[in-house]
């Protein structure tokens, strides 16, 4: 090689993209009956769309975990950005409970099970929530580098979501913060 640069064919290395460590972003929703007021869930669907928009930019895979009624739902399980999630997006609605704990005992038993299969893969969790549960128990701290977006905006805030960005060990962001940030995950 001369000046790091290969003079013949065999010098030439190619590094597959299937052969990179892939990253996957893990995105839990809380779409619950709260969220409706003082426009919680519009702010936190502005956002989601960023999140989509930028995931498929980096062409980062993305998980995604629905939690409103009486449990959660998965939405995407580890794909590709595509058009079907602006189609959820736009069809998204709140009501019901608060099934955020259902969500995060899934989302952990998931991400063990996803790092067996593609152990080099790195994971990111995204939480987006107002943090007004039922009960509380202690949370188990995140397996990977975690944010948790609180999108309460009621004048008067209880500040759950803050004590459950600690319980995870988390990053802490209020929702409001966010529009001068270039990189909510």
């Amino acid at each position: 090689m001369l000046n790091r640069r290969p003079q013949r064919r065999d010098e030439l290395v190619l590094r597959p993209r299937s052969q990179r460590p892939g990253e996957l972003w893990l995105v839990i929703v809380d779409a619950s009956g709260s969220t409706r007021r003082h426009g919680a869930l519009s702010k936190a669907k502005g956002l989601l769309g960023e999140v989509f928009e930028q995931a498929r930019r980096q062409r980062v895979r993305l998980a995604l975990l629905q939690a409103n009624g009486t449990r959660a739902d998965w939405v995407w399980p580890g794909r590709k950005v595509a058009t079907a999630q602006q189609q959820w997006l736009a069809e998204l609605g709140a009501g019901g409970g608060t099934p955020l704990l259902d969500a995060l005992q899934q989302a952990a038993d998931w991400q063990l099970r996803r790092t067996r299969l593609k152990p080099a893969e790195q994971h990111r969790l995204l939480i987006l929530t107002d943090g007004r549960l039922r009960e509380s128990i202690a949370l188990e701290p995140s397996l990977c580098p975690a944010v948790l977006v609180d999108i309460e905006s009621a004048p008067i805030r209880l500040g759950r979501a803050r004590q459950l960005a600690e319980q995870l060990g988390a990053e802490y962001r209020h929702i409001d913060t966010l529009a001068t940030l270039n990189n909510p995950v």
